[in-house]
């Protein structure tokens, strides 16, 4: 079994890895996308495989140009202030980001067992943590699953539009939270569910990427550069003598 306490840090996505708001955001984008392309008359239609293909991982507005180029479709790129009403790619991903909202705030969200377990153990061992998300919501989810006071690092959208940092799979986000934590990637983990957050982690140079499969598949999350592939972070944590 392998032992995040053994690394100085351990640095983790948060949507599909430590809370299940993946699922949210996907049915926010497809909520988002069939409305759009039928609207636009748009084909063919929005499946799950466009999101994992060009969303998951990125930027919000990354990811609505991405599907929009994939279907040949370009727009202004507008400005982070747009309404979410307006059609560019900004007022388009600011839709998307109401349709999160309402359902996040509507049900709210609580982190996976196995990642709180995970979670607990490398607090009670001292080892350093962190949230690297390209999600600009990050913090409302940490403060909606009762973790926010764990992480002393968040490096999420906000952090990475405010900075100029590029959108997962380039690297800078998870070496940047890197540095704020004071340590080495070389020497440090890191924990993702999409392809580009793994490419990203990898092209950083961290010690161990783990890929937690959450639907996108072993095979795929290895070969963007995963370490190991678990199917949740609790098959990380020894079980205790009394069996839990």
């Amino acid at each position: 079994m392998t032992d995040l306490r053994a690394y100085d840090a351990v640095l983790f996505d948060l949507d599909g890895v430590l809370t299940p708001t993946a699922q949210v955001h996907m049915h926010a984008w497809q909520r988002l996308f069939d409305r759009l392309f039928a609207d636009w008359g748009i084909t063919p239609a929005y499946t799950d495989r466009d999101y994992f293909e060009h969303v998951d991982g990125k930027k919000r507005y990354d990811g609505v140009a991405a599907v929009l180029r994939s279907r040949s479709v370009e727009v202004k790129w507008g400005d982070p202030a747009d309404p979410p009403e307006k059609d560019t790619v900004c007022g388009i991903g600011n839709r998307k980001n109401a349709y999160f909202e309402q359902a996040l705030r509507a049900d709210g969200i609580a982190p996976y067992p196995g990642s709180l377990r995970l979670l607990d153990r490398l607090r009670d061992a001292g080892t350093p943590v962190a949230v690297v998300s390209s999600s600009k919501n990050a913090d409302e989810v940490l403060r909606s699953a009762g973790i926010r006071d764990r992480f002393t690092v968040v490096v999420d959208g906000v952090v990475a539009e405010r900075e100029h940092m590029a959108s997962k799979p380039a690297p800078d986000m998870f070496t940047s939270a890197a540095r704020m934590l004071g340590v080495d990637p070389a020497r440090s983990a890191a924990v993702e569910d999409a392809i580009s957050g793994v490419r990203s982690a990898a092209a950083g140079g961290f010690a161990l990427v783990v890929g937690v499969d959450r639907g996108v598949g072993a095979a795929a999350l290895t070969q963007a550069g995963a370490s190991l592939v678990v199917e949740d972070l609790g098959d990380l944590v020894e079980p205790s003598s009394d069996g839990f």
